[in-house]
């Protein structure tokens, strides 16, 4: 009986509330652990632009915003409070494109206030991603398909984030895989992510992701003889909270912006002002109440 006195005479500053790591369910390219909640609905939209440096610069081109390379519009809903489900359009900055995405993120474990024993979120992403444009005629290209399978491929990401202070960290190892790839090419491969966010004030936020393919030599040495150089892909974001909404502008290397597509296909580079303008807007919206 005492210790349940006890218990009940806890401080609600002592009480082992969820740690809100990052704002978003994403960060840059990069997911994050942070989740819709059971019901809701967020509207996500991205864009990414062309190189900033490039033939026209700013006269001609408006520093790449002229031209869109690639748009996501996705819908993120909260199935339950561990479970996500993400259903997007994504036009796609390649030969492969007019790309659509059905993801899943599922929490395995949230960090805790005032809780050593939950000190991490971690979550699991996998998604499946289908072309819907036109196969080419021609063999040997990356849209060469001949089936439909040709047209599939996944992605599987362990999200690892800790909030340490006010500073957010997380890692993303992440495996993709390609069903159809030109010869040469590497159908599957993994890659080491990450992301870290720094507050600047209460509502506006600077934050960097960053991933590292892990490319086969063979394949790195074909592509080369080819002129085709392949880079990491590396973003840098300033985030503006407003009431209901989560706003990113984003600078990155990436063309693309699914993971099928920017982890094995980035060849841009930042020392080469090869990097573009980008943004993300959030809005979320509640679809469904809890009876009581």
């Amino acid at each position: 009986m005492n210790n349940l006195m006890k218990d009940m005479e806890t401080p609600a500053s002592e009480e082992k509330r969820p740690v809100q790591i990052f704002n978003s369910v994403k960060a840059i390219n990069a997911n994050t652990t942070e989740m819709v909640g059971k019901g809701k609905m967020d509207f996500r939209i991205t864009h990414n632009f062309d190189d900033i440096d490039g033939k026209g610069g700013i006269f001609g081109r408006f520093l790449g915003l002229d031209n869109v390379r690639d748009v996501r519009i996705a819908f993120h809903i909260g199935l339950s409070d561990r479970l996500d489900m993400n259903v997007a359009r994504v036009k796609g900055a390649g030969s492969v494109n007019r790309l659509y995405e059905l993801a899943f993120k599922y929490l395995l474990m949230r960090q805790l206030e005032n809780d050593p024993s939950h000190p991490l979120s971690v979550a699991l992403f996998v998604n499946a991603v289908v072309a819907s444009q036109e196969a080419s005629a021609l063999p040997n290209f990356e849209h060469s398909f001949r089936s439909f399978s040709d047209r599939l491929s996944q992605t599987v990401q362990l999200i690892i984030a800790r909030k340490f202070g006010k500073v957010s960290l997380q890692l993303n190892p992440t495996f993709v895989n390609t069903n159809y790839v030109i010869l040469n090419d590497d159908d599957k491969m993994f890659a080491l992510g990450g992301a870290i966010r720094f507050p600047v004030t209460r509502n506006f936020n600077f934050i960097v992701d960053y991933f590292h393919p892990f490319r086969s030599e063979s394949s790195k040495e074909f592509f080369e003889t080819a002129g085709v150089k392949f880079y990491d892909p590396l973003g840098i974001s300033f985030e503006i909270l407003t009431a209901g909404h989560v706003f990113n502008l984003n600078f990155t290397n990436a063309t693309e912006i699914l993971e099928n597509r920017f982890i094995p296909r980035t060849v841009s580079s930042w020392s080469k002002g090869k990097f573009r303008w980008g943004f993300t807007i959030s809005r979320k919206f509640s679809l469904w109440r809890e009876k009581n």
